[in-house]
């Protein structure tokens, strides 16, 4: 009868832990979730407020088509450091597009394309690059994070070049599109 009621309080003892331990674990993960979610929803505020920023300085900028798309890009750019590249769509494009594409002199097919690109970009640059995270997934253990993110630096530039070649000869972007659906 002892040892039934040792190994009884054993197996009580042993259940106590277990129960301790999840209700950590569970603790953690609201813990967790309620940031996650507080995060959530002030990126997007802040992006709005700077975007509204961004749309509030290029008015005071002289009226050039050199300036507003610039300022654009580069606030989208710096977006992509703490924002996913949907949540900058869904946020920031309806604010900064329609100002852009009544200006004279900007083509649609040409502005969606270096947007599209400079979201690319925010796939590929830390903190929040996706790109990063899946090749992190499937690197060897050897390659550290910091590899990866050192690594990760060429094909950003060349990302950013690629931005500058379509900003002096948008014809890059429009030329097929226009030459397929015609244009101008």
């Amino acid at each position: 009868m002892k040892t039934f009621s040792k190994r009884m309080l054993g197996s009580l003892q042993a259940r106590k832990t277990q129960l301790a331990l999840a209700v950590r674990l569970a603790v953690a993960a609201v813990a967790a979730y309620a940031l996650a979610r507080v995060l959530h929803l002030m990126l997007p505020l802040w992006a709005v407020l700077t975007a509204l920023i961004a749309f509030g300085a290029w008015r005071a900028l002289e009226n050039g088509r050199e300036v507003r798309p610039f300022i654009a890009s580069i606030a989208m750019f710096l977006l992509g450091f703490v924002m996913d590249a949907f949540e900058i769509i869904f946020v920031v494009i309806p604010i900064v597009a329609p100002p852009l594409l009544a200006m004279p002199g900007v083509d649609p097919i040409w502005l969606g394309i270096m947007m599209a690109v400079n979201l690319q970009t925010s796939y590929m640059h830390p903190p929040l690059g996706p790109t990063l995270f899946f090749l992190r997934g499937v690197a060897p253990p050897e390659i550290s994070t910091r590899d990866i993110y050192i690594g990760i630096i060429p094909f950003v530039v060349i990302q950013l070049l690629a931005l500058v070649v379509l900003w002096y000869v948008p014809g890059l972007a429009t030329a097929l599109p226009h030459a397929l659906y015609g244009g101008r």
